[in-house]
Protein backbone atom coordinates (compact mmCIF):
# COMPACT_ATOMS: atom_id res chain seq x y z
CA UNK A 1 0.00 0.00 0.00
CA UNK A 2 1.26 3.79 -0.63
CA UNK A 3 0.85 5.92 1.90
CA UNK A 4 -0.80 9.17 0.95
CA UNK A 5 -1.41 11.06 4.00
CA UNK A 6 -0.21 11.32 7.45
CA UNK A 7 -1.75 13.17 9.89
CA UNK A 8 -1.68 13.53 14.15
CA UNK A 9 -3.98 10.71 14.52
CA UNK A 10 -3.72 8.72 11.32
CA UNK A 11 -1.45 7.59 8.47
CA UNK A 12 -3.73 6.92 5.52
CA UNK A 13 -2.88 4.14 2.69
CA UNK A 14 -4.06 4.05 -0.86
CA UNK A 15 -5.37 0.48 -1.15
CA UNK A 16 -6.14 0.44 -5.21
CA UNK A 17 -10.28 1.90 -5.16
CA UNK A 18 -10.33 2.50 -1.30
CA UNK A 19 -7.88 3.68 1.75
CA UNK A 20 -6.40 2.10 5.05
CA UNK A 21 -6.61 4.64 7.73
CA UNK A 22 -3.69 3.35 10.16
CA UNK A 23 -4.48 4.71 13.76
CA UNK A 24 -1.66 5.79 15.68
CA UNK A 25 -0.73 4.92 19.69
CA UNK A 26 -0.53 8.37 19.82
CA UNK A 27 -2.45 11.17 21.60
CA UNK A 28 -2.24 15.17 20.89
CA UNK A 29 -3.64 18.38 22.03
CA UNK A 30 -3.35 22.09 21.83
CA UNK A 31 -2.78 21.75 17.69
CA UNK A 32 0.04 19.32 18.80
CA UNK A 33 1.68 21.31 21.61
CA UNK A 34 1.20 18.51 23.71
CA UNK A 35 1.94 15.29 22.26
CA UNK A 36 2.57 11.49 23.97
CA UNK A 37 2.32 7.88 22.91
CA UNK A 38 -0.51 6.54 24.24
CA UNK A 39 -0.05 2.68 23.55
CA UNK A 40 -3.34 1.07 22.20
CA UNK A 41 -5.06 3.62 21.89
CA UNK A 42 -4.87 3.73 18.04
CA UNK A 43 -6.91 0.07 18.16
CA UNK A 44 -9.31 1.84 21.06
CA UNK A 45 -10.26 4.21 18.84
CA UNK A 46 -10.88 2.20 15.46
CA UNK A 47 -12.82 -0.33 17.27
CA UNK A 48 -15.19 2.29 18.10
CA UNK A 49 -15.14 4.41 15.21
CA UNK A 50 -16.00 1.21 13.31
CA UNK A 51 -18.74 0.57 15.78
CA UNK A 52 -20.44 3.97 15.53
CA UNK A 53 -20.26 4.29 11.78
CA UNK A 54 -22.04 1.29 11.12
CA UNK A 55 -24.33 2.36 13.50
CA UNK A 56 -24.95 5.42 11.85
CA UNK A 57 -25.41 3.68 8.38
CA UNK A 58 -28.19 1.64 9.81
CA UNK A 59 -30.06 5.15 10.89
CA UNK A 60 -29.37 6.35 7.37
CA UNK A 61 -26.14 8.46 7.75
CA UNK A 62 -24.00 7.36 5.12
CA UNK A 63 -20.35 7.21 5.41
CA UNK A 64 -17.12 5.88 4.23
CA UNK A 65 -16.24 2.88 6.44
CA UNK A 66 -16.49 -0.64 4.63
CA UNK A 67 -14.88 -2.75 6.71
CA UNK A 68 -12.13 -3.54 9.53
CA UNK A 69 -9.15 -4.85 8.23
CA UNK A 70 -6.82 -5.12 11.60
CA UNK A 71 -7.35 -4.16 15.65
CA UNK A 72 -6.57 -0.32 14.26
CA UNK A 73 -6.90 0.20 11.23
CA UNK A 74 -10.21 0.59 8.44
CA UNK A 75 -10.71 0.35 5.33
CA UNK A 76 -12.86 2.85 3.56
CA UNK A 77 -13.84 4.88 0.31
CA UNK A 78 -11.98 7.11 -1.19
CA UNK A 79 -14.01 10.78 -1.62
CA UNK A 80 -13.04 13.94 -2.54
CA UNK A 81 -12.54 15.70 1.11
CA UNK A 82 -14.22 18.85 1.89
CA UNK A 83 -11.49 21.38 3.74
CA UNK A 84 -13.87 21.92 6.54
CA UNK A 85 -14.47 20.56 9.90
CA UNK A 86 -18.53 20.76 10.80
CA UNK A 87 -18.83 20.99 14.72
CA UNK A 88 -22.17 20.08 15.94
CA UNK A 89 -23.03 22.11 19.57
CA UNK A 90 -25.74 20.57 22.01
CA UNK A 91 -24.25 22.58 24.89
CA UNK A 92 -21.81 25.82 25.73
CA UNK A 93 -18.35 24.24 25.78
CA UNK A 94 -14.83 24.73 25.11
CA UNK A 95 -13.87 27.50 22.23
CA UNK A 96 -17.54 28.63 21.98
CA UNK A 97 -17.37 30.31 25.58
CA UNK A 98 -14.16 31.62 24.79
CA UNK A 99 -15.72 33.63 21.86
CA UNK A 100 -19.23 33.75 23.48
CA UNK A 101 -18.73 34.65 27.63
CA UNK A 102 -21.75 35.88 27.76
CA UNK A 103 -23.27 32.27 27.88
CA UNK A 104 -23.06 30.18 30.85
CA UNK A 105 -20.75 26.87 30.85
CA UNK A 106 -22.76 23.93 29.41
CA UNK A 107 -25.63 26.02 28.72
CA UNK A 108 -27.95 23.73 26.13
CA UNK A 109 -28.94 25.12 23.18
CA UNK A 110 -32.35 26.08 22.34
CA UNK A 111 -31.10 24.18 19.00
CA UNK A 112 -27.97 21.94 18.07
CA UNK A 113 -25.67 24.60 16.73
CA UNK A 114 -24.16 23.99 14.04
CA UNK A 115 -20.33 25.45 13.15
CA UNK A 116 -18.29 25.37 10.25
CA UNK A 117 -14.30 25.34 10.47
CA UNK A 118 -11.34 25.98 8.15
CA UNK A 119 -9.57 22.48 7.62
CA UNK A 120 -6.14 24.05 8.35
CA UNK A 121 -3.74 23.81 11.14
CA UNK A 122 -1.46 26.25 10.51
CA UNK A 123 -4.54 28.79 11.34
CA UNK A 124 -5.62 26.65 13.65
CA UNK A 125 -8.93 25.40 12.17
CA UNK A 126 -10.41 29.02 12.36
CA UNK A 127 -14.44 29.45 12.87
CA UNK A 128 -15.88 30.96 9.18
CA UNK A 129 -18.95 31.74 7.92
CA UNK A 130 -21.39 29.70 5.50
CA UNK A 131 -20.82 32.33 3.09
CA UNK A 132 -16.91 32.47 3.66
CA UNK A 133 -17.00 28.83 2.28
CA UNK A 134 -19.77 29.70 -0.63
CA UNK A 135 -17.07 32.74 -1.38
CA UNK A 136 -14.04 30.81 -1.60
CA UNK A 137 -15.67 27.78 -3.69
CA UNK A 138 -16.02 25.07 -1.24
CA UNK A 139 -19.60 24.43 -1.33
CA UNK A 140 -22.67 26.24 -2.70
CA UNK A 141 -24.89 27.54 -0.45
CA UNK A 142 -27.57 24.71 -0.62
CA UNK A 143 -24.79 22.34 0.24
CA UNK A 144 -24.10 23.66 3.13
CA UNK A 145 -27.10 23.44 4.20
CA UNK A 146 -27.35 19.99 3.47
CA UNK A 147 -24.02 18.90 5.04
CA UNK A 148 -25.30 20.90 8.38
CA UNK A 149 -28.35 18.76 8.07
CA UNK A 150 -26.41 15.53 7.77
CA UNK A 151 -24.20 16.43 10.76
CA UNK A 152 -27.43 17.15 13.26
CA UNK A 153 -28.85 14.36 12.48
CA UNK A 154 -25.38 12.09 13.29
CA UNK A 155 -24.86 14.31 16.48
CA UNK A 156 -28.36 13.66 17.83
CA UNK A 157 -28.15 9.96 16.59
CA UNK A 158 -25.13 9.88 19.02
CA UNK A 159 -26.48 11.96 21.63
CA UNK A 160 -29.55 9.59 21.89
CA UNK A 161 -27.37 6.57 22.14
CA UNK A 162 -25.81 7.69 24.96
CA UNK A 163 -28.13 9.49 26.70
CA UNK A 164 -29.55 6.00 27.25
CA UNK A 165 -26.56 5.21 29.81
CA UNK A 166 -27.68 9.16 30.97
CA UNK A 167 -24.17 10.40 29.65
CA UNK A 168 -24.00 13.54 28.23
CA UNK A 169 -23.42 14.11 24.86
CA UNK A 170 -21.66 17.94 24.66
CA UNK A 171 -20.57 18.11 21.29
CA UNK A 172 -18.78 16.65 18.04
CA UNK A 173 -16.55 17.69 15.27
CA UNK A 174 -17.61 15.53 11.84
CA UNK A 175 -15.25 15.87 8.29
CA UNK A 176 -16.80 15.16 4.94
CA UNK A 177 -16.51 13.81 1.63
CA UNK A 178 -17.93 13.58 -1.70
CA UNK A 179 -18.34 10.32 -3.85
CA UNK A 180 -20.65 9.69 -6.69
CA UNK A 181 -22.25 13.00 -5.90
CA UNK A 182 -23.41 11.90 -2.48
CA UNK A 183 -21.36 14.02 0.97
CA UNK A 184 -20.74 10.87 3.30
CA UNK A 185 -19.33 11.02 6.85
CA UNK A 186 -15.54 10.41 7.06
CA UNK A 187 -12.46 10.54 9.15
CA UNK A 188 -13.50 8.83 12.37
CA UNK A 189 -15.94 8.88 15.36
CA UNK A 190 -14.04 8.55 18.64
CA UNK A 191 -13.22 9.88 21.99
CA UNK A 192 -11.06 12.14 20.29
CA UNK A 193 -13.68 14.04 17.94
CA UNK A 194 -16.54 14.36 20.38
CA UNK A 195 -17.10 15.51 24.09
CA UNK A 196 -19.19 12.65 26.43
CA UNK A 197 -19.41 13.43 30.35
CA UNK A 198 -21.04 10.10 32.05
CA UNK A 199 -21.39 10.68 35.94
CA UNK A 200 -19.52 14.38 35.85
CA UNK A 201 -16.38 12.60 34.10
CA UNK A 202 -15.22 12.90 30.13
CA UNK A 203 -14.52 10.09 28.61
CA UNK A 204 -13.23 11.68 25.85
CA UNK A 205 -10.13 13.66 25.05
CA UNK A 206 -10.80 16.37 27.09
CA UNK A 207 -9.98 14.44 30.00
CA UNK A 208 -5.97 14.99 28.00
CA UNK A 209 -6.26 18.41 27.57
CA UNK A 210 -6.77 19.37 31.23
CA UNK A 211 -4.76 16.60 33.06
CA UNK A 212 -2.01 15.22 30.07
CA UNK A 213 -2.71 12.03 31.65
CA UNK A 214 -2.32 9.49 29.22
CA UNK A 215 -2.52 6.39 31.43
CA UNK A 216 -5.98 7.75 32.46
CA UNK A 217 -7.06 8.64 29.11
CA UNK A 218 -6.59 5.13 27.89
CA UNK A 219 -8.52 3.89 30.47
CA UNK A 220 -11.19 6.10 29.97
CA UNK A 221 -11.27 5.52 26.10
CA UNK A 222 -11.44 1.85 27.48
CA UNK A 223 -14.89 2.39 29.41
CA UNK A 224 -16.02 4.29 26.42
CA UNK A 225 -15.35 1.40 24.12
CA UNK A 226 -17.06 -0.91 26.51
CA UNK A 227 -20.19 1.20 27.37
CA UNK A 228 -20.68 1.78 23.33
CA UNK A 229 -20.87 -1.98 23.41
CA UNK A 230 -23.69 -2.86 25.89
CA UNK A 231 -25.48 -0.10 24.07
CA UNK A 232 -25.55 -1.24 20.82
CA UNK A 233 -25.85 -5.25 22.02
CA UNK A 234 -22.21 -5.94 20.54
CA UNK A 235 -19.81 -8.85 21.73
CA UNK A 236 -16.04 -8.07 22.18
CA UNK A 237 -14.40 -8.12 19.06
CA UNK A 238 -17.64 -7.87 17.06
CA UNK A 239 -18.13 -5.29 14.75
Amino acid sequence: MELVYEGKAKRVYSRGDTLVLVFKDEVTAFDGARRDTAPNKGALSAALSAILFKYLSREGVENHFIQMVDLNALEVYKTDVIPLEVIVRFKAYGSYLRRMPLVAPLQEFRKPLVELHLKDDRLHDPLILPQDAVEAGILKESEIYEIAEIATKAAETLRKLYSKANCDFIDIKFEFGRRSGKFLLIDEISGDTFRLLCNGEHLDKEYYRKTGDVKGLLQRYEQLLILTRELLGIKEREV
